[in-house]
């Protein structure tokens, strides 16, 4: 395992959001990315809580609706990994991961794609 700073990691995040296609981040309005240390399990390496676009009705979008959330979890990534390199890969595939179930992209479209 290794250990990337808070900092540091929330940058390798941030970079992995820039790194999104403008056409489909353009459709990301009111999703809010978080990076916390673990979620509920030791395995979890990110989570989309929200409603997708695919499942929006016109009430998805008055005023009242919360922001998407999106949490990229720290230390369960570290831990699959042993170089700063290995963190930057599984960030950006993490972060494609959840940006996708915004999208509503499932994890079984995902596995045939090669980002689950």
């Amino acid at each position: 395992m290794i250990d990337v700073p808070t900092e540091r990691f929330e940058e390798l995040v941030g970079e992995a959001l820039d790194a999104i296609p403008e056409e489909l981040a353009e459709h990301m309005e009111n999703v809010a990315v978080f990076v916390e240390d673990l979620g509920v399990s030791p395995n979890l390496l990110g989570l989309y809580e929200g409603i997708p676009l695919t499942e929006r009705s016109p009430l998805s979008y008055g005023g009242m609706v919360m922001p998407d959330r999106i949490t990229i979890y720290r230390r369960p990534i570290l831990a699959r990994c042993r170089t700063e390199a290995e963190v930057v890969r599984q960030v950006v595939i993490t972060v494609v991961h959840e940006v996708a179930h915004h999208f509503g992209i499932d994890d079984d479209r995902l596995d045939e794609l090669g980002w689950a």
